[in-house]
């Protein structure tokens, strides 16, 4: 209880929304979006928003989770934290559709997480296969070579599925201690077919580790069923909790490799990890980002009060109201796996625009975060995220700044077009 007189109130005025120093020189604020408007007596008045966010992550946060995350901490050597980070690897497991695997919860940008299997499961010049189609992909080819691992590829054009007969070639060939994939490669839009290529592993004898941070919970995924032995997630992409954990799922397999594995680690050692979360009240070994925990145990609450597959059929339907909404624009959709690819959808730029132009002036007028192109890709298209926090609304309002932008722009627009197409995809969803 806070006695009278021994809270000390702020001396200063309260910083109002907006006021904050902007973001970058004559730039943008802080807080968001900030634009003119005018007023009935003809005078300009600025007006502060926070930018709608469709692209691939991190994705918008739920009031009950911001609400969370502003809570008092709960303190994390205790009963209260133990309680908190169980429920939360509970929930995590039923997740990943396992009942197998250990769930380790680390401070840490899903990155982290994927440089955690790295260090704990091989040794310097071990082999591995990452077949590579894809910024994100590459991200493993750098990481294990970053660690003294021979790394063997097949490179794919931006874009492709990886071919699970081009996989059980590569292993037939040159066999390899483990395969390294991603499922969600959202520098193009594409699925990747996981359970086909870890049946491919598996038969080869390799370990299976799958970069799931931008597609678990969003799309289909089963770390038993598919024979995975490490997949590692993020909490600020489907779940749409803030950034700052990572959690890995490790497999019976996997853990075996580990207690093996020389490769150098501290932080991320997943023994230590094992050890603490074992406590009667569940730890972790290093002081965690406690506010973003609470706020993702409130994430995983709010996605299971409808459960997985409720999640995945509304990923399902946004993904197929942005991708009619684009053809309505005579837009050209980009990558292979259309139907699949319920994370983001990677769409052309129109013959003679340029897609970062699109993407920068589509923020500056309406204050919409679209994703530009990365590699290869850069110019050339650009990507709405569609996984997470967001509503029919929501595609809606991006595809109707999108018409705009591109009218803007000189492309020739049918007003409308883009948020019929998406309102037909949502209709027919509702009354079916």
């Amino acid at each position: 209880m806070i006695r009278s007189g021994r809270c000390r109130r702020p001396t200063s005025a309260p910083i109002a929304f907006g006021s904050l120093p902007s973001d970058r020189a004559g730039g943008g604020r802080l807080l968001g979006w900030s634009f003119g408007r005018q007023r009935t007596d003809g005078r300009s008045e600025r007006v502060d928003r926070p930018e709608i966010i469709l692209a691939p992550g991190p994705t918008p946060i739920p009031p009950e989770v911001l609400l969370a995350q502003g809570s008092p901490l709960v303190y994390h050597r205790g009963p209260r934290f133990g309680r908190l980070m169980r429920d939360v690897t509970s929930r995590l497991k039923e997740l990943y559709r396992t009942s197998s695997a250990d769930v380790l919860l680390m401070t840490s940008s899903g990155t982290g997480g994927l440089e955690s299997a790295v260090q704990n499961c091989f040794s310097p010049g071990d082999e591995v296969f990452v077949p590579l189609a894809g910024f994100f992909a590459d991200r493993w080819r750098r990481l294990a070579e970053a660690y003294g691992l021979v790394v063997r590829t097949i490179e794919y054009e931006w874009g492709s599925q990886v071919r699970p007969g081009d996989l059980a070639t590569a292993l037939a060939e040159h066999p390899v201690k483990a395969v390294l994939l991603t499922q969600s490669e959202t520098s193009t839009g594409v699925i990747q077919p996981i359970q086909e290529l870890a049946r491919v592993a598996n038969d080869a004898g390799a370990l299976v580790i799958v970069d799931v941070v931008s597609s678990l919970g969003a799309v289909p995924f089963a770390f038993d069923e598919w024979g995975i032995d490490v997949a590692v997630g993020g909490s600020q992409k489907a779940l749409s909790a803030s950034p700052g954990i990572a959690f890995v799922a490790v497999s019976e397999r996997a853990w075996e490799a580990a207690a093996s594995s020389t490769n150098p680690r501290f932080y991320f050692d997943w023994a230590i990890y094992r050890e603490f979360a074992a406590l009667p009240d569940p730890e972790n070994p290093w002081t965690p980002a406690i506010s973003v925990m609470q706020g993702l145990h409130a994430a995983l609450e709010l996605y299971f009060q409808d459960g997985v597959d409720a999640a995945l059929r509304r990923h399902a339907l946004l993904s197929r109201g942005v991708k009619e909404g684009a053809r309505a624009l005579g837009l050209d959709l980009f990558g292979e796996g259309l139907e699949r690819n319920w994370t983001v959808t990677a769409i052309r730029a129109p013959e003679g625009l340029d897609a970062d132009t699109i993407a920068s002036r589509i923020r500056a007028d309406h204050g919409v975060v679209l994703a530009p192109g990365q590699g290869p890709l850069k110019g050339k298209v650009f990507r709405i995220g569609h996984f997470g926090y967001f509503s029919e609304l929501d595609i809606l309002r991006g595809l109707a700044a999108l018409e705009m932008t591109l009218g803007a722009l000189g492309y020739p627009v049918k007003r409308g077009a883009a948020v019929a197409a998406a309102e037909g995809v949502f209709a027919e969803a509702q009354g079916a």
